[in-house]
């Protein structure tokens, strides 16, 4: 989509620091950090909201979640422990419409879910 933000990373007109690539994954620091560690998964393919995702989609977004793991167990908080996060919409925090997973570690979180 050519006025998507993460769509312009992905395909390189938008700078990002990369952490991680395959096929379908992307993953980047996010520019506004909220933690130590705070890197954003997202897919190549235009995807605005999990509303939108398919069951053809289901294996890519549990690679997304997969990756996330990986990742904080090579920044070395896997074992302290790290959140992932989907927001979907405004009414939930979503500010760019292109699915994409907040991996959020390196310090201790507050639960907020009571």
């Amino acid at each position: 989509m050519s006025d998507c933000l993460f769509c312009k990373i992905v395909a390189g007109d938008i700078p990002s620091t990369k952490v991680y690539e395959d096929e379908d994954l992307f993953a980047f620091e996010d520019i506004n950090p909220k933690a130590p560690v705070h890197v954003l998964v997202i897919p190549k393919k235009h995807i605005p909201t999990l509303n939108e995702v398919t069951p053809e989609d289901g294996p890519m977004v549990g690679r997304m979640i997969q990756v996330a793991a990986q990742i904080a167990r090579e920044r070395g908080t896997a074992e302290q422990g790290y959140r992932t996060v989907f927001n979907v919409n405004s009414g939930g925090g979503q500010l760019v419409y292109h699915i994409h997973l907040h991996l959020l570690g390196g310090k201790q979180l507050q639960s907020g879910l009571g």
